[in-house]
C-alpha cells in the first residue's frame, strides 16, 4: 500500500483543491497523510476524510528559523511513517516539502504550481521568488502546472526544463464535480429561498457575484470601483454585490475600503464559506473574477458549471478557463469595462445561452472522475 503525503500551509487548500481525492484514492488503495499547519478544522475534516495528519506551522512569509524547524519535522514524518510519494501544494508549502522529501530521498516528489505569485511583484522580492519556485521545481521529479498558461509561463521564465513540468489534461489540479455538486438540477429550492431572505435577497434583484479572498491582486478594488458605475447609470435596477470570501492581511485592501465593504447595504460580504458555496452561486446572474493572475480562474469554472455567464480577465490562469464570448467575456481591469460586461449580461437570453455553453463546457473538460485518473498515473 502506497503511503501519499500531501502538504500545504493553511487549511482551505485540502476541501478546495484535494477535498473528494481523499477518498478516491483512498479506495484505490492509497494511505492518506496531510501535513498542515494548525487549524480548528484539521481534526475533524481528518476524520470525515479518513486521512492522518501532523499540525505543523508553516508560514506564509519568510521566516528562516520556523521555516528550518517545519522542514525539519517534515523530515522526521517522512522518515516515521515510511511515505512514497509526497505532493506539495502553496508556494511555502511545495517549497518545504519538496525540500524534505529530497533530503530523505522520497522517490516520487511532485510539486503541484497552483499559480505563479511573482506575477504581481517587482524588484527584490519578484527575484527572491522566482528562485525560490525554481528551487523547488528542481528538489521535485514532477511539476504540474494547474494550467496550461502557467506552464508556458513557468517556460518563459525558466522555472524548470519543459520536459519535468505537465498540465492535467485541460487543467486544474482535480477538477470539480459537476455531477452532485456544482449541478443547478441538484438544488434545494427551499434552502436557496431561505439564503435569498437571510441575505436580504429579492425577487427583482440583480446580483453581481465574486468567489474568492478580498484582496488586491484579486481585483476586488476595480470590482467595487464598477459596481459604483453601475449603481449610477442604472438607477432604476436593483442592484446588489455578492461577495463570497474573506479579507486576508497579505495584499490586503485599504481600511476604508473594508469598512465600506462592511457597511454598504448593497453589498453583501459572506465570509469565507466552507460547504454549500454552490448555493450561493445560484443566487448570482454574472459572476466576476477581475483577477491580476491566477493559477486556474477556479470559481470561474465553477459558475458556470452552475449555468452562470462569467467575466473575467486575459491573465494568465484566467484565459484558459473560458471560451470567449461563448461561456464568457474577457474584461480589462477598469470599472468601465466590468461595468460593460455586467451590462451585457443584463439581457437574460444572452446570460442564459452563456450559461448553458458554459456548463457543457466545463462538464466536457473539468470534471474530477476525468482529472483524478491523470493524477493517479503521477503516482504510479
Amino acid at each position: 500500500m502506497k503511503k501519499i503525503l500531501h502538504v500545504v500551509n493553511v487549511f482551505f487548500v485540502l476541501p478546495y483543491f484535494i477535498g473528494e481525492q481523499f477518498d478516491y484514492f483512498k479506495k484505490a488503495g492509497y494511505k492518506m497523510h496531510v501535513i498542515c499547519s494548525p487549524s480548528p478544522l484539521l481534526e475533524n475534516y481528518s476524520v470525515k476524510m479518513g486521512f492522518r495528519f501532523k499540525a505543523i506551522p508553516i508560514l506564509k512569509a519568510i521566516s528562516p528559523l520556523t521555516d528550518l524547524i517545519a522542514a525539519f519535522k517534515i523530515c522526521s514524518y517522512i522518515r516515521k511513517n515510511k511515505i512514497d510519494i509526497v505532493v506539495g501544494h502553496t508556494p511555502k508549502g511545495s517549497l518545504l516539502s519538496m525540500f524534505a522529501a529530497r533530503i530523505m530521498r522520497v522517490p516520487a516528489r511532485i510539486y503541484f504550481r497552483h499559480g505563479l505569485v511573482y506575477e504581481t511583484m517587482s524588484g527584490i522580492k519578484r527575484a527572491m521568488m522566482i528562485c525560490a519556485d525554481r528551487f523547488t521545481a528542481a528538489c521535485a521529479t514532477r511539476v504540474v502546472c494547474v494550467s496550461h498558461s502557467v506552464a508556458r509561463r513557468s517556460i518563459e521564465d525558466r522555472l524548470n526544463s519543459p520536459g519535468k513540468q505537465q498540465v492535467l489534461l485541460n487543467g486544474t489540479c482535480g477538477g470539480i464535480d459537476t455531477i452532485n455538486k456544482f449541478n443547478p438540477e441538484r438544488l434545494d429550492i427551499k434552502n436557496i429561498e431561505m439564503l435569498k431572505h437571510d441575505l436580504g435577497i429579492g425577487p427583482d434583484t440583480f446580483v453581481i457575484g465574486y468567489v474568492g479572498r478580498l484582496v488586491k491582486d484579486k481585483g476586488t478594488i476595480e470590482l467595487l470601483d464598477s459596481f459604483d458605475l453601475l449603481r449610477k447609470r442604472h438607477p432604476d435596477i436593483n442592484l446588489r454585490m455578492l461577495l463570497v470570501g474573506g479579507f486576508e492581511k497579505r495584499d490586503c485592501l485599504p481600511q476604508l475600503l473594508i469598512e465600506r465593504i462592511r457597511n454598504d447595504s448593497y453589498i453583501i460580504n459572506t465570509g469565507f464559506i466552507f460547504e454549500g458555496i454552490e448555493n450561493y452561486y445560484s443566487l448570482m446572474d454574472v459572476v466576476v473574477l477581475p483577477s491580476y493572475r491566477e493559477g486556474f480562474g477556479m470559481s470561474v469554472i465553477e459558475a458556470s458549471a452552475m449555468k452562470k455567464p462569467v467575466l473575467t480577465t486575459r491573465v494568465t490562469g484566467c484565459e484558459d478557463s473560458i471560451l470567449e464570448d461563448k461561456t464568457g467575456k474577457f474584461i480589462e481591469l477598469t470599472a468601465q469595462s466590468i461595468c460593460e460586461g455586467v451590462e451585457f449580461f443584463f439581457d437574460k437570453t444572452e446570460a442564459e445561452a452563456y450559461g448553458s455553453n458554459g456548463r457543457s463546457f466545463v462538464t466536457q473538460y473539468f470534471e474530477q472522475q476525468l482529472i483524478w485518473p491523470e493524477i493517479e498515473k503521477l503516482y504510479l
